[in-house]
């Protein structure tokens, strides 16, 4: 873990302990993190540590400090009856005064910049609900938040934008009780509701035997995405992926690739599964199979571009002539000497102002056929011709269709 421990002033004059994570800049928008029954263990600090890489300043306060300060639970099955038990003892209403006096405590903190929001889980997720009607907080994310439906009644007191992550098959927040969440919430403009459909409880919660990568994936850009548009920090993803492709394919330049990269990278061809995972096996591969073994003749010509928050998509045409064994793309193949010109997409995330991912996209059988490979005829698969079409429009559309023809006779 990165971060610290600090003491924030409750409202009666005691003081309760708080994990502060900072960005490597050391500034930016506030977030108060709401935890789970399990007390700010080392999970909740890790979300508080990649919060922070996205370059907010976070604080996830002890909040059953009244009850027993500084627990910090596990998820064994005597854990989860500790933590149902203080659960069980934990006042809503003075939790939700802690709260709001880390909101007050984060405002007055010279590394917080601009404005402050609210995330939390489980009963933490409840919590956020609450800081959005009541703490003046400027924004909030509540995941699987448990028993909002008991503080309905305060949906009238929210004017800020908030998102709910609810899991479809969660048995402490069922269908019904998030259809009386939607229906309460349905005329508030500025809520999103998102059901993820064949989840549990804890779905974002790693390590958890519920925790399922993608819909946590999910979960997160969307609630980046409330964070940025509703507070900041706003990049130029467009820029910093400009950069990367400049270090990769014009100076050839493996650490000033690295360096455009968060700590923990990875990179994912899909075709054929070549990438890595991790500093050391990302700069491994970079260094060995993807840097020095692509063509020096490559080029890429713009398609088009989609940036949102945290997320850039690219479609480009990826154009080389194979003259040298592509580990990454053909591995295996030796050099053919042929011209080939693909399609390619590269779908980007990243976090604050780094790269943290990239899963790339192209057709391996249109490769296969262009460097002579695959033989195309009787098979619904085109080689350079479908490069031709992605340029050109107004090219005939349906040419794989044999029975194209056919269906314009009425």
């Amino acid at each position: 873990m990165t971060g610290q421990w600090i003491q924030v002033e409750a409202k009666d004059g005691d003081s309760f302990s708080g994990y502060l994570a900072l960005p490597k800049n050391g500034k930016g928008p506030g977030i108060v993190l709401c935890q789970e029954i399990f007390g700010v263990n080392a999970y909740i600090q890790s979300v508080a540590d990649h919060y922070a890489e996205e370059g907010y300043v976070v604080l996830a306060p002890d909040l059953f400090w009244r009850i027993e300060p500084g627990i910090q639970l596990g998820y064994t099955e005597k854990d989860f009856g500790r933590a149902f038990d203080l659960f069980g003892q934990f006042d809503t209403d003075k939790g939700m005064e802690d709260i709001t006096e880390c909101v007050k405590a984060l405002r007055n903190r010279s590394e917080v910049i601009g404005k402050v929001g609210a995330l939390g889980f489980c009963l933490g997720g409840r919590l956020a609900y609450l800081a959005a009607a009541r703490s003046g907080v400027d924004c909030a994310v509540a995941y699987y938040g448990v028993t909002i439906d008991d503080y309905l009644v305060e949906a009238k007191d929210i004017s800020i934008p908030i998102a709910l992550h609810f899991a479809e098959d969660d048995q402490y927040a069922p269908p019904e009780t998030v259809a009386k969440i939607q229906g309460a919430l349905k005329e508030h403009e500025n809520t999103d509701i998102h059901v993820y459909p064949g989840v549990d409880h804890g779905f974002s919660r790693t390590g958890s035997s519920h925790f399922h990568r993608t819909t946590a994936d999910l979960a997160h850009q969307r609630s980046i995405s409330l964070f940025r548009k509703s507070m900041g920090p706003h990049y130029d993803f467009s820029d910093l992926w400009d950069k990367h492709c400049e270090y990769e394919f014009g100076t050839r330049d493996v650490d000033a690739t690295m360096a455009t990269m968060v700590s923990e990278p990875y990179v994912n061809h899909i075709p054929t599964m070549t990438g890595g995972v991790g500093q050391i096996d990302l700069k491994r591969f970079y260094q060995h199979h993807f840097i020095p073994k692509t063509p020096k003749d490559t080029m890429l010509i713009p398609v088009s571009r989609t940036v949102g928050e945290g997320i850039l998509v690219d479609e480009m045409v990826f154009c080389f002539t194979h003259d040298i064994e592509i580990d990454w793309m053909l591995p295996g193949i030796q050099p053919t000497g042929k011209r080939v010109e693909i399609p390619l997409v590269a779908i980007v995330k990243f976090r604050g102002d780094k790269l943290h991912n990239e899963h790339i996209y192209w057709d391996q059988a249109s490769v296969l056929v262009q460097i002579g490979l695959l033989d195309p005829a009787g098979l619904p698969i085109a080689g350079i011709e479908a490069t031709h079409k992605l340029l050109d429009a107004q090219l005939p559309s349906n040419q794989l269709m044999g029975k194209w023809t056919e269906s314009g006779n009425g």
